[in-house]
């Protein structure tokens, strides 16, 4: 009989890859696309508007010779120089510039529209804005070339994500013009958001002028009412999604960390 082939050795057998697995969200939520022609109406509104408002950040810029001693400007010698800083703070304070500042806006609630730049890298950056503008029904929507076109306007390296405030007053034209090319948001735990609103509108309309007078007793339990009549509502619409698994490899690439190098102790 021939004799069996040698085992292989303990370099040569294949290694077990190590898998971790993990629950993952079962909805894939995205920003909606918005076509061409709202996209180049949406960028050319926003340029003219802060054009003609001249909202802009400005940077103080000193001159130098050669011996590296500044030299005042002929702005500073007449005694005219501009301040760094906006130029209009009043205005600043009615927009929320950056992924934070839109974000802490969307929290309180101060927000009527966002718009944030498609080449935010990675996509995580903007992601949790959907969910968070379907909960305060502030429309939202992702520009293409928002900050190309918008940030060395404001002075800025780049804008990722602009709000406007409710006490928007020198952009109420803007987001006028701006909030019908918007499509809406699908976040599937807030399809009866639409449904409710409509109500709470048809109902303040038949509002008398005596039931305006309630106390605030009154009103807490009013309130209590609504939420109790909203959680009763009819769910039989509801597509209950079932939990995706999702399996993590670490180091799939299996680069080796280079060892490290023992200090040489050196003898006198």
């Amino acid at each position: 009989m021939p004799a069996p082939p040698p085992s292989p050795g303990r370099d040569e057998s294949a290694k077990k890859t190590t898998v971790k697995n993990c629950l993952d969200n079962p909805f894939d939520i995205q920003w909606k696309t918005i076509d061409g022609d709202n996209m180049h109406f949406i960028l050319q509104t926003l340029e003219e508007s802060i054009k003609q408002i001249g909202l802009k950040k400005v940077e103080m810029e000193r001159k130098c010779d050669a011996s590296n001693n500044e030299l005042p400007t002929a702005e500073e010698t007449e005694g005219n120089r501009q301040a760094p800083g906006w130029t209009d703070i009043s205005i600043r304070r009615q927009l929320a510039i950056g992924v934070n500042e839109v974000t802490k806006g969307l929290e309180k609630n101060e927000l009527l529209l966002l718009l944030v730049c498609k080449s935010a890298k990675p996509a995580m950056i903007t992601s949790h804005l959907i969910q968070l503008s379907a909960s305060r029904d502030t429309p939202a929507g992702q520009v293409p070339r928002l900050s190309e076109t918008i940030a060395p306007l404001l002075g800025l390296t780049s804008v990722l994500a602009l709000g406007f405030k409710r006490q928007s007053d020198k952009f109420t034209d803007v987001i006028e013009a701006i909030i019908p090319k918007i499509p809406a948001l699908e976040v599937p735990w807030f399809q009866y958001r639409a449904e409710g609103s409509a109500a709470n509108a048809d109902s303040s309309e038949i509002h008398e002028p005596e039931q305006l007078e309630e106390t605030v007793e009154d009103e807490h339990t009013s309130q209590k009412r609504k939420r109790t009549d909203s959680n009763q509502r009819d769910l039989s619409d509801v597509i209950l999604q079932p939990l995706k698994i999702k399996k993590v490899v670490p180091n799939p690439n299996k680069i080796k960390k280079p060892p490290r190098k023992k200090k040489k102790a050196f003898s006198a």
